[in-house]
Order: C-alpha cells, then sequence, then structure tokens
C-alpha cells in the first residue's frame, strides 16, 4: 500500500470521539496508539468542537498520518444530534485538509462488514475482530476506540481490494435517499 501505511481512524463524536494510529505494511497491523476523546465534562457544543480542533492538531502533529479514515454520516432520527455529529466530522475533516491530509469517509454498515463479514454486526462483534486482527488486547479499551480502530482496519481492507481508490458506498438512508424520497423537504 504505497502512501498510505499510517491511518489515522476517526468515529467522530461531540461527547467521546474514538481515535486509533494503526500502522499498516506487508499486512501487519500494529496500533501505534488508540483511545477516546472525552468531551461530555465541557458545557456547551462550541467548547466540545474547540476540544477537537486541540486535540486533532496535536495528534496530526505528533504522528503524521497518511490518511484520515472517517466514518461516514448517516441519517438518523435525531435531527439535534444528527447537526451536531455533523459539526464534529467536519472539524475533524477541516484539521486534516489544513496540514494537507487524504480523507476517506467509510459508512459504518461498510466497516462492519469489513472487520466482521457482516454489515450488522455488534459493536462487541466488531471489538472482538479488532483484537483478532490486531492482537490488541481490548478488553480496556471503550467501544469508540475500537470503533475507530475498525474504521482504521476497514480503509486497509478496502484499498486492498481496489485498485484506483476507496470506493464510497452510499447507505440507503443517505441524506440524498431522503431527500429523492421526499421532495419539499429540503433544509431553505
Amino acid at each position: 500500500m504505497a502512501n498510505g501505511n499510517l491511518i489515522l481512524g476517526i468515529d467522530p463524536g461531540t461527547n467521546i470521539m474514538g481515535y486509533c494510529i494503526l500502522r499498516f505494511k506487508n499486512s501487519n497491523y500494529k496500533i501505534i496508539s488508540i483511545g477516546s476523546l472525552k468531551l461530555n465534562r465541557l458545557n456547551s457544543h462550541l467548547e466540545k468542537l474547540n476540544g477537537i480542533v486541540e486535540f486533532m492538531q496535536k495528534l496530526l502533529l505528533e504522528h503524521k498520518p497518511d490518511v484520515l479514515a472517517i466514518e461516514e454520516p448517516f441519517f438518523g432520527k435525531n435531527v439535534q444530534s444528527m447537526l451536531k455529529l455533523g459539526r464534529a466530522q467536519g472539524v475533524v475533516m477541516a484539521i486534516a485538509m489544513a496540514q494537507q491530509i487524504p480523507i476517506v469517509e467509510i459508512t459504518p454498515r461498510r466497516v462492519k462488514q469489513s472487520v466482521t463479514g457482516s454489515g450488522s454486526a455488534s459493536k462487541e462483534q466488531v471489538a472482538s475482530m479488532v483484537g483478532v486482527i490486531t492482537g490488541l488486547d481490548i478488553s480496556l479499551l471503550d467501544a469508540d476506540s475500537t470503533d475507530a480502530a475498525a474504521i482504521a482496519i476497514s480503509y486497509t481492507l478496502q484499498k486492498n481490494h481496489a485498485t484506483t481508490s476507496v470506493k464510497k458506498v452510499k447507505p440507503k438512508n443517505s441524506w440524498e435517499a431522503f431527500l429523492r424520497d421526499n421532495p419539499g423537504k429540503e433544509v431553505k
């Protein structure tokens, strides 16, 4: 895998954001750094976004990843939560773009499918497979951390199967599908 053997996987969130720096070389996986940024102690949404900015700047400066693999936004029932998540994703992506780091978005279903073989796998199954694939003891990690690792692993698996680029799979419940199925509902 030319250009892309150090992957930053991000499971975005405004309360808890999972991250994983994964080295992939010669079909071997090594987790360099993994954890979660806990922002739920901060009072305002802007403070949380600022926390993400500061954390991402330090993480990118320290590790200099070749690519950012981030979970793609998905349509949810709670509009406020979806907006906040979108802001968190946007902040992470803007920081990476400022550092000229390529960005790949991967749907949650594709991550599960790549890592476990099933697009409907549970978080526990995903975490278990992250442990199997990387040899990491996942017992002390939270789901956000293992999800970030799964996103990074998914990128490598998709990259190995696609010769030119990672294929972006649109979920059935994407924003475009919602607008197509609900004409007149777009925000004005």
